[in-house]
């Protein structure tokens, strides 16, 4: 979702609150393009860069009036945007799987989402922009996924049931599932796939899985985090991650070894993070601002206010 590059053509964000996709100016902030007349609402983002001539392309779910577990009305769409032209290109039809969520490309060149009302991965041709199968997650409510850097494995975060399940993903099947100790609410993995970092979603705490056991191996109290965290991420060179907590208004720049950790005060209700050079980018949906962090240093840089309240961005 992430560019490495501190040079970039594009920023586009999710603006969950106004239920809009904004594009910014990657140098100044300036709000560029406001596209809107989504239903409610856009949730989460999934950058594909350019490739064999065709352009960059960003993928939004359309989630629904929710959120996680408490979703109504949950809809059936995902949005396409060609980044080259800063527009909405085309809609996906997910149906009859609904409530879209977290989106990653497979190295296959196939998009996997889970569908978190369904309880399923659903699995989308990009050339045809449709669903051409779904896996059973094994889950009341997929929440967020993410895919080994080998390829063979992609892991769901199942928020309520405090489970991780695991699948085959060349085979596109359910292996099993691990438990945790309490609900989670994020999920990533080392680079060497050997550990997936589950968030704890009632306590400010970081869920080590060893996934050759199949366990959790160990649990990172997150330092002056008071209450529990939301979404984890690694640095595109995987050099930090960052950790932020919706309710404690930080992002916690953590080491890889998981021995040291800085935790940052940034925005209102912090949610996901886009990294560029030696910064991160964090979205705060709770009061429209975007913060800077300086990675290197270790401290806060700067902010700037992007829509209403944006939960997800992407450099391009």
């Amino acid at each position: 979702m992430a560019n490495s590059n501190s040079q970039s053509n594009g920023l586009i964000a999710v603006d969950k609150m106004g239920a809009k996709v904004l594009f910014l100016n990657p140098q100044t902030y300036a709000t560029e393009v406001v596209i809107d007349g989504f239903k409610r609402t856009v949730h989460e983002l999934l950058v594909v860069p350019e490739a064999d001539g065709a352009p960059p392309l960003a993928y939004v779910p359309i989630f629904g009036d929710g959120i996680h577990g408490r979703n109504p009305n949950p809809q059936h769409e995902l949005c396409v945007f060609d980044l080259h032209k800063r527009a909405h290109v085309a809609t996906i039809d997910l149906h009859p799987y609904v409530a879209p969520h977290t989106l990653k490309l497979g190295p296959d060149g196939f998009i996997y989402i889970t569908c978190e009302n369904s309880a399923v991965v659903a699995v989308i041709d990009r050339k045809a922009n449709k669903v051409v199968t779904a896996i059973d997650s094994g889950s009341t409510n997929g929440h967020r996924l993410i895919i080994a850097p080998d390829g063979q494995r992609l892991y769901t975060e199942n928020e309520e049931d405090g489970t991780v399940s695991v699948i085959d993903l060349p085979g596109r099947k359910l292996l099993g599932k691990i438990k945790t100790p309490r609900p989670l609410a994020g999920i990533a993995i080392s680079p060497d796939g050997r550990t997936v970092v589950a968030v704890d979603d009632a306590q400010p705490t970081l869920f080590l899985i060893d996934t050759e056991k199949g366990e959790v191996r160990e649990e990172v109290v997150l330092k002056d985090v008071p209450k529990a965290a939301q979404i984890a991420r690694y640095a595109p060179d995987n050099s930090i991650i960052g950790v932020t907590s919706l309710n404690s208004d930080t992002v916690s720049l953590v080491e890889p070894s998981f021995k040291e950790q800085t935790a940052i005060k940034v925005g209102s209700q912090p949610m996901d993070m886009a990294f560029r050079g030696d910064e991160l980018f964090v979205a705060c949906q709770g009061d429209g601002s975007v913060h800077i962090v300086d990675v290197a240093n270790k401290r806060h840089k700067g902010s700037f206010k992007a829509g209403t309240g944006c939960e997800s961005l992407g450099f391009f």
